[in-house]
């Protein structure tokens, strides 16, 4: 007879569950006042128009103070998988392992936040297996748009998991193995209780398509190209990065890289033993001298990133890549959800400079995603024949969506957790056991703040009404002894309705607001900074149906 215990195998996400992007998971094992864990991933998000002085957001990971972590496991390089690390390792300080790519790269991350010293990070071998605890982890080969991406086969006395990471089905990824169906198969006949997966293009049929196909369409375009060319891609994407450099070569042209991101995966590329057998790269100030029909540039912002190459160069500040008639520019890269304004922008003053545009959309073929469709998600299934399916690496509409997908593969058990929901796998059915603390930190100046930080509150405020400043001086008795001078920051005037007769009106309204005061209250530069508040969002409410952050400085004589 077995003997009974409290343990339970738990799955809980802090990020990328509910959103693409962000990802950190984590698996728990023991009962539930003493469990152990282990991390997988620790990435980030990037910021947009509702963020306004924020580009990098990172999970909140408050649940995990004071928790026994075993070790965080990093699938793969991507930024949304390890870029948080730099922040967040202090909170959580276990070990790190990696392949050998994600580990240099990591190396890079970790340097550059100053802790490299302080962190054990440990390569493991592709293929490789770790004990962590109550944990055994064997990483699997799988294809993406990065170098050695790796699931993990997650074992535990109550049952072993597929972890997917970000995974496709390419027979031909030009760079790194072929997904390892037969390790998935075995796993498959071993028994998977639960298959956690990437449901990023669970709405597109049929297959991803793969890097040899787009190999050749890049050979074939850059083949046919008079002039300098410009591609822009990925950096991280190895793959890519060699059949543009290869088609380069083929085509008589030297490559020249532009962007720090590009040199960085060179270098981890290099240091692996990829890109072997090329030509050495141009630096941006030979490339400056060299025949336009000789050179090629491959270019980081292809989603139009304000200050990566391709912005710069469609700028023209750039200071020493120039394009115009009779060059061209490939965009070897998908359209990201919420980029597509500032590709658009970065596409329209390339066009205006006389560069002619190549995308996937008018040359079938140029790019291919990493991620799987539904027909690879279905194969998946047919060879791990999980119990359950917790789909993840998606918004709400695409883990529902995957579930569906996977009842009708005959999944017995699909749960669609969000960020916080602690989801049981074992023992019994699985289910929503708890929700714990998750939410995002915003790297701000340099700092981590809250969600609700109110830095970013009021630059959100100022961002859509706009900001007051009222300075004046007053005596020692509360009078009024100056002009009150009026500012106004973000607010509209024209000729009918001039700014700077609304501002006179507001300096009345904030004489009038004063001058209600009496006694103590004059003495309190707080009551009056509120009520001059008070009275100038009324008034502007009035003025420009707008409550601007009014800022009061008082200047006591």
């Amino acid at each position: 007879m077995k003997k009974q215990t409290n343990d339970e195998f738990v799955f809980l996400p802090l990020g990328g569950s509910g959103e693409i992007g962000m990802n950190l998971n984590l698996y728990g094992y023991g009962p539930e006042a003493n469990r152990e864990w282990i991390v997988v991933d620790v990435g980030v998000t990037f910021g947009d128009l509702s963020t306004p002085g924020v580009d990098v957001i990172v999970p909140d990971p408050a649940f995990l103070e004071g928790e026994t972590i075993r070790g965080i496991v990093l699938t793969h390089a991507h930024e949304d998988h390890i870029g948080a690390l730099g922040w967040l390792w202090s909170r959580m300080k276990a070990p790190l392992y990696a392949t050998p790519f994600t580990a240099f790269l990591i190396r890079e991350k970790l340097r550059e936040a100053g802790i490299l010293d302080q962190v054990q990070l440990i390569e493991v071998p592709l293929g490789g297996t770790i004990n962590l605890g109550p944990f055994d982890v064997t990483f699997v080969t799988m294809t993406h748009s990065i170098a050695e991406p790796n699931g993990l086969a997650i074992r535990t006395p109550l049952g072993t998991v597929l972890h997917t990471g970000d995974w496709k089905i390419d027979d031909d990824p030009i760079v790194g193995g072929v997904t390892d169906s037969g390790a998935i198969s075995r796993l498959g006949d071993e028994g998977v209780l639960a298959m956690v997966c990437d449901s990023t293009n669970v709405f597109v049929e049929g297959s991803a398509g793969s890097e040899g196909g787009v190999r050749d369409a890049l050979a074939e375009l850059i083949g046919g190209l008079k002039g300098r060319i410009a591609v822009g891609c990925f950096a991280s994407n190895v793959a890519r990065m060699d059949s543009v450099i290869r088609a380069a070569e083929a085509a008589g042209r030297r490559v020249s890289l532009a962007g720090r991101s590009m040199q960085r995966i060179t270098s981890a590329a290099k240091h692996v033993g990829m890109l072997q057998d090329i030509k050495p790269f141009l630096s941006e100030q030979e490339a400056r001298v060299w025949p336009a029909d000789e050179i090629l540039y491959l270019c980081t912002g292809s989603q139009g990133e304000a200050r990566a190459a391709l912005s710069r160069v469609a700028e023209g500040t750039h200071p020493y890549i120039k394009l115009s008639k009779g060059d061209h520019c490939i965009f070897s890269s998908r359209v990201i959800p919420g980029n597509e304004l500032s590709i658009g922008r970065l596409q329209d003053k390339l066009t205006d400079r006389g560069v002619r545009l190549y995308t996937e959309k008018d040359h079938p073929g140029i790019h291919v995603s990493g991620h799987p469709c539904r027909e690879e998600l279905r194969q998946m299934y047919r060879w791990a024949r999980p119990k359950i399916a917790v789909p993840t690496h998606g918004m709400r509409r695409h883990l529902a969506e995957h579930a569906n997908l996977a009842k009708d593969m005959g999944v017995p058990e699909t749960v669609t957790p969000r960020n916080g929901d602690m989801v049981r796998l074992a023992p019994g059915p699985a289910a929503i056991i708890d929700e714990v603390p998750s939410g995002r930190l915003y790297v701000d100046g340099g700092r981590l703040v809250t969600e609700q930080g109110e830095a970013l509150h009021e630059r959100r405020h100022a961002s859509t009404n706009g900001v007051l400043i009222v300075s004046f001086a007053m005596d020692r008795r509360g009078k009024i002894v100056s002009d009150i001078d009026v500012r106004a920051i973000g607010l509209p005037g024209d000729e009918q309705s001039p700014l700077g007769d609304a501002l006179d009106d507001l300096a009345e309204r904030a004489e009038q607001a004063v001058m209600k005061l009496k006694g103590p209250a004059l003495e309190d530069e707080m009551v009056i900074e509120q009520a001059v508040s008070r009275a100038l969002k009324k008034a502007s409410q009035q003025i420009w149906d707008r409550r601007p952050i009014v800022e009061t400085i008082i200047l006591r004589l």
